[in-house]
């Protein structure tokens, strides 16, 4: 039977467990039955960014704010002792950079549920948070004495002007950063959409009562949402929880609620910081990081949409210095896989739709499900020290996908 030839999409690779996991799961689920010729792929490896001068990041940006659809894996930021020992400068975080090179507007991240497989949550949770601003894009000064810091603002027009001045102690530490808000339109459309799709009671979540640089947030969500979606989420009795509006949760609230909500149905929306821990704890809950997707959207200069689809977990590299150990290890590519499947899927979309390879997809996502709960699953599934190892779980996956 003739391969599938694919689309156009960008394809990412990172290193440790998830690099040596993809790599199984390329040649034993999609490289026998996809031509994969029109992706573009860029090694993000820690030495390869290094040999680069971080060019392949760069070069990652340019093609996939062309092809629009992007799947990475996991990744490193090196710490400056890592970096010195692999010989390289130290080197940012990528993710960053990819946010900001694709104007990200938001990171999506919602709960996988497997049919027949009992999870934290009953019905699906959904979470989108800024994608870009707020500590992540912080910049810091050490203060070695007593003094006074000032912050001076100087316009594209000329004009210039103090806009903080503060005394500071000696030996302690000055943060800045700032908090986009040209992106909260746009992440506000993309949240409520997504949140009505699913049909979920939407939530917007700040610490607005102390930090008050946080209430615009609230305010411009809220308008977002009375001009254009009150109305269809009442109607489709999706506020009767919440009185017949809008939502606000205070983030210490939310994480109650993200604790005893288990019959899921709810979506909450976040600042950049606050979303990525809230979501981590959504993770634990629907029992790992591996049944969370990640999702990051932005807009490409002709306002067309970019998304880049992901796991929501690292490189697993206390398992890969077990393998490398010669260790048995027993990793969940669920989360992997997820990203993969929804790369594929959009590029299809973005080619004006491909049956043939969204039932491809379809079908690999099915044969995986059917290994997780049928006694095949990995160690997070089985229990420790029980189930499949990770070799043995693509193996058997590869199986139910020839039937």
């Amino acid at each position: 039977m003739p391969k599938l030839k694919t689309p156009p999409m960008v394809y990412i690779s990172g290193e440790e467990m998830t690099r040596y996991t993809m790599q199984l799961i390329l040649d034993g689920w999609i490289t026998p039955h996809v031509d994969t010729c029109a992706w573009e792929f860029f090694d993000f490896s820690c030495r390869h960014r290094g040999a680069t001068d971080d060019k392949v990041v760069k070069d990652a940006i340019t093609a996939g704010a062309r092809i629009k659809s992007i799947f990475k894996e996991p990744t490193i930021t090196p710490t400056r002792d890592q970096a010195a020992a692999m010989g390289i400068k130290p080197l940012g975080s990528p993710n960053g950079a990819l946010r900001r090179g694709w104007n990200g507007i938001t990171i999506s991240r919602d709960t996988t549920h497997v049919p027949g497989l009992a999870l934290g949550y009953k019905n699906p949770v959904l979470f989108d948070r800024q994608a870009v601003g707020g500590e992540y894009g912080a910049q810091s000064a050490y203060i070695p004495e007593k003094g006074k810091v000032e912050i001076v603002y100087r316009s594209e027009k000329g004009e210039v002007k103090t806009i903080l001045e503060r005394e500071v102690p000696a030996d302690s530490m000055f943060v800045i950063y700032d908090n986009p808000l040209d992106s909260l339109e746009p992440l506000a459309h993309c949240f409520f959409q997504r949140a009505l799709e699913a049909g979920v009671t939407p939530y917007v979540v700040t610490k607005k009562t102390v930090f008050k640089f946080q209430e615009p947030f609230w305010e411009r969500l809220k308008k977002v949402f009375d001009a254009h979606y009150k109305e269809q989420f009442a109607a489709r009795g999706l506020l009767k929880a919440t009185g017949g509006t809008l939502a606000h949760l205070i983030s210490d609230a939310a994480t109650m609620k993200i604790e005893t909500w288990r019959e899921g149905g709810f979506a909450m929306v976040a600042h950049n910081y606050d979303g990525d821990v809230l979501t981590d704890l959504v993770s634990q809950i629907q029992r790992s990081p591996a049944f969370l997707t990640s999702v990051l959207t932005g807009l490409a200069p002709d306002g067309t949409i970019i998304k880049e689809f992901e796991a929501s977990h690292g490189t697993v590299s206390d398992m890969d210095e077990a393998r490398l150990r010669g260790e048995s290890t027993s990793l969940d590519p669920l989360g992997l896989v997820e990203a993969l499947v929804g790369a594929m899927n959009w590029s299809a979309e973005l080619a004006g739709g491909r049956p043939d390879i969204t039932g491809f997809t379809a079908h690999l996502k099915a044969s995986m499900y059917k290994v997780l709960t049928d006694g095949r699953g990995t160690a997070d599934i089985a229990g420790k020290g029980k189930g499949s190892t990770t070799e043995q779980f693509i193996t058997e996956v590869a199986k139910e996908m020839a039937k």
